[in-house]
C-alpha cells in the first residue's frame, strides 16, 4: 500500500508541477491519461514485489539491498508500461520530459518509504515491539548460551519463546525430549532449532525424532564454521545434497555477457578518451623525470598475477616486497598525480587491462602483491575476492571504502562489500556502480 501510494501521489504531484511550470494550469487541465502510465507500473511493481516476496517482513529488518532491489525492479516496470501505453496508444498525449521526472521521483520516494518503514521495523524489534518468528531452542546448554550470545535473535524480529536444555545423558535423553516436544505443541512456535554439535548424530537424530510430529520447521543449529559464509545453503547435484558454503558463481551465459560488455565499453571508452590520456601523460613527463604510465604486478582472477597499468603519480614505482601506501600529504605524490587521484583519472590506463582480459570494470580493486598476502593471512575470505577478475571500480570503492588502510575496520568492511558484490553480481549492478563510480560523491572521498 505505501508503495502504491507512494507511486501515484509522486506522479500525481510531479505532472502537476510540471504543466503548471510549462503549460501554465495545475491538476484540473490534467488528462486523465497522463497518469495509466503510473497506474499501470505501480500496480505491476506492487504485484512483481507480492510475488517475489519482497514484502515479508525480514526484508524490512535491513535496508542495506532495498536501493538497488526497488531501482531495478522500478526501471524494468516503468519501461514495460510504456511499451504497453505505445502499444495500445495510450500515451500519445503523455510528455517525455513529464514521465522521466514521475521515473526519477517516484524510486526516491520508494525507497524513501522503504528506508524510513524499516528504521521503524528494526527500532521495533530491538526492542521485542514485533517479531517475525517465535523459536523455540532446544539442544546442550552450552550450545544454546552460545546461540543466543552470538545471533542475539530477539534484535533481528524473532522471539524465543522457550529454551530447553538436554542433560547430555543417555538414560535421560529420552525423557528430555518428551518433555520438551510436549512444551513446543503447547507454544506453537514458527520454527525449533536443534542446538547441538554436528558430530553428535545420535542426540540431532533423537531430536529430529522427537519434533517431527510438532507443526514446526525444524532446523538444524549452525555450526560456528558457517559463521564465515553467508550464502551458505542446501545444492543438490543429481541424487547427492550436500551443504554449500561458496556463494553464487556465475554461469556461462552471465560470464560471456560480462566479458562483452568489458569489451564493448573499454573499446569505446579508449577510443573516446584518447586525447585525455595524451594530455595526461604531457602533463606528467612535464612534471617529473620518468614514464607517464606505471606498472604493478597484482593478482587478478584465480590469484593469476598480471601487470597493472596506471597513469604514474609518484616520485617512485615500487612493485616489490615492501611496498608503502599512498597517505594523505604524501611528498611521493606529484602534484598532477594529486589531481588526478582525487578525480580517478590514474585509473583510466587499466581499460587496456580489461581489454586483455586480465581485469573487469567493476569487481573488487586488486591491491599490490604484498598488500594482498598481508590481508589473506589475516581475513577470512579475503581470498575470495580472487573468485572474480579485478575491476576499476567496485562496490566498496563507490561506497567510500578507498584510500589508506590504517585500520582493521577499514579492510573488514572493504571485504565485506567485495564479498556483497561477488554473491549478488547481475549486469544491472555492474552499470549502476560505474554511474556511482561518475556521480556519487562518496566514489570520491578518500582520494590521497
Amino acid at each position: 500500500m505505501l508503495d502504491f501510494a507512494a507511486i501515484m501521489l509522486v506522479s500525481l504531484a510531479v505532472q502537476t508541477a510540471y504543466h503548471m511550470a510549462v503549460y501554465g494550469y495545475g491538476w484540473s487541465g490534467l488528462d486523465p491519461s497522463n497518469l495509466q502510465v503510473s497506474l499501470a507500473a505501480g500496480t505491476t511493481f506492487v504485484l512483481a514485489n507480492a510475488v517475489r516476496h519482497e514484502y515479508s517482513f525480514a526484508n524490512y529488518l535491513q535496508i542495506r539491498g532495498h536501493a538497488w532491489r526497488c531501482f531495478s525492479l522500478w526501471t524494468l516496470v516503468s519501461l514495460l508500461a510504456v511499451a504497453i501505453g505505445f502499444l495500445t496508444k495510450a500515451t500519445e498525449e503523455t510528455s517525455r520530459a513529464a514521465f522521466l521526472l514521475v521515473y526519477l521521483s517516484s524510486f526516491a520516494a520508494i525507497f524513501a518509504e522503504r528506508a524510513t518503514l524499516s528504521h521503524f521495523v528494526r527500532s521495533s524489534a530491538a526492542t521485542g515491539g514485533v517479531s517475525a518468528r517465535r523459536l523455540f531452542l532446544v539442544g546442550f546448554e552450552r550450545d544454546v548460551e552460545a546461540f543466543t550470545y552470538r545471533y542475539k535473535p530477539w534484535t533481528c524480529g524473532m522471539d524465543v519463546v522457550a529454551a530447553v536444555v538436554l542433560r547430555d545423558s543417555e538414560s535421560t535423553i529420552d525423557d528430555d525430549l518428551a518433555l520438551a516436544a510436549a512444551s513446543a505443541r503447547m507454544l506453537r512456535p514458527d520454527d525449533v532449532f536443534i542446538l547441538a554439535p554436528w558430530s553428535r548424530t545420535d542426540v540431532i537424530d533423537s531430536c529430529v525424532t522427537a519434533f517431527l510430529p510438532v507443526p514446526a520447521r525444524l532446523h538444524l543449529g549452525p555450526e560456528r564454521v558457517l559463521d564465515r559464509f553467508v550464502d551458505a545453503h542446501i545444492d543438490k547435484v543429481g541424487a547427492i545434497s550436500s551443504l554449500s558454503l561458496s556463494g553464487h558463481s556465475l554461469n556461462l551465459l552471465e560470464i560471456a555477457a560480462k566479458r562483452m560488455f568489458d569489451i564493448v565499453v573499454s573499446t569505446l571508452a579508449l577510443v573516446t578518451l584518447s586525447p585525455l590520456f595524451l594530455i595526461c601523460a604531457l602533463l606528467i613527463r612535464l612534471e617529473s623525470d620518468g614514464p607517464a604510465f606505471f606498472f604493478q604486478r597484482r593478482y587478478g582472477f584465480n590469484r593469476e598475477t598480471f601487470r597493472i597499468v596506471k597513469f604514474r603519480t609518484m616520485t617512485t614505482m615500487d612493485d616489490g616486497r615492501d611496498i608503502k601506501q599512498a597517505t594523505v600529504g604524501d611528498k611521493r605524490v606529484t602534484r598532477v598525480g594529486r589531481f588526478l587521484r582525487r578525480t580517478n583519472i590514474d585509473e583510466l590506463p587499466q581499460l587496456l587491462n580489461v581489454l586483455r582480459g586480465e581485469m573487469s570494470l567493476v569487481g573488487p580493486r586488486p591491491h599490490a602483491l604484498a598488500h594482498d598476502q598481508l590481508f589473506e593471512r589475516r581475513i577470512a575470505l579475503y581470498a575470495r575476492r580472487h573468485n572474480v577478475k579485478p575491476g576499476i571500480t567496485g562496490w566498496a570503492q563507490v561506497n567510500g571504502l578507498r584510500g589508506e588502510i590504517d585500520s582493521p575496520e577499514k579492510i573488514r568492511l572493504r571485504i565485506e562489500h567485495d564479498l556483497y558484490y561477488i554473491d549478488n553480481w547481475s549486469l544491472f549492478f555492474d552499470v549502476w556502480i560505474m554511474f556511482l563510480t561518475v556521480f556519487s560523491r562518496k566514489a570520491y572521498r578518500n582520494a590521497v
